[in-house]
């Protein structure tokens, strides 16, 4: 018969499985260790304590420090494919007539390459590299005026929050740096928070979130705004289905982007 670990033993090798994993379920973890639900449920609460991990439906997810923004020609980089579905997925929710606010990052610019050629709809946004490098809109996009960012190819600063509000959008589609149960959805920089936030409190419809699965359990140090202020999160497959359920419980809808939509 396996002896019974002690709590530090149990913990460690939690910490194990979650840098190897990101996620675990409590049933998992319970059978892995030869102990109840109940002990590794005190586990887990005791190590979102010291902030290695955040609990969700059923399990916890490790959690990631963002202090910096990356580099914009490095984000190319990371799950093209994916932002690329999620780009076409996200695409499709935009309708004749709406007017658009969408930020930097390349996950939306992805959404603005797939929307459909001659849709009778206006993109605002602070996305430059977006509206350089696609052409042939076929749309009206309006560009932000504001202070350079070059680490994300975007604007922000005073000027841009004041032409955001002298208009209203229909519909937001943000994409982050990080998203999380606790702490929400979060930035590296406060001039692109602040950007985000000011969209989202002019806009009289739906909010979205684009990100793909390697956002979750990521935590930046600004936060725009807590889980439940946003209509849905439109993500890629490899997103953890434990994570869905948790969010579904916070009223947040998940939409997955697949091949073949």
């Amino acid at each position: 018969m396996q002896k019974p670990l002690i709590p530090a033993q149990r913990r460690e090798r939690i910490q194990e499985y979650l840098t190897t994993h990101r996620a675990a379920r409590l049933a998992d973890l319970s059978e892995m260790l030869n102990a109840s639900e109940a002990t590794i449920r005190r586990d887990i609460e005791r190590l979102e304590e010291t902030g290695f991990l955040e609990r969700t439906h059923g399990g916890a997810v490790l959690s990631q420090r963002l202090s910096r923004e990356p580099e914009y020609q490095k984000r190319l980089l990371s799950s093209p494919d994916s932002k690329r579905l999620i780009g076409q997925l996200t695409a499709t929710l935009i309708e004749d007539g709406d007017v658009v606010f969408t930020n930097g990052g390349t996950t939306t610019t992805e959404v603005i390459r797939h929307i459909r050629p001659n849709a009778d709809i206006t993109v605002i946004t602070n996305n430059v590299f977006a509206a350089l490098e696609i052409d042939n809109l076929g749309f009206d996009l309006i560009l932000l005026g504001g202070r350079y960012l070059p680490i994300s190819l975007s604007v922000g600063g005073y000027f841009a929050n004041e032409n955001l509000k002298r208009v209203y959008a229909d519909k937001t589609f943000i994409g982050v740096d990080g998203i999380s149960l606790k702490y929400g959805c979060t930035f590296p920089t406060s001039a692109e928070a602040e950007v985000v936030r000011t969209m989202m409190g002019r806009t009289r419809g739906p909010v979205y979130v684009v990100a793909d699965h390697s956002k979750w359990g990521t935590v930046s140090n600004y936060q725009v705004a807590e889980i439940e202020k946003f209509h849905s999160l439109i993500t890629d497959s490899g997103f953890d289905r434990e994570a869905q359920e948790s969010l579904l419980e916070r009223s947040m809808e998940v939409l997955i982007a697949e091949k073949g939509l």
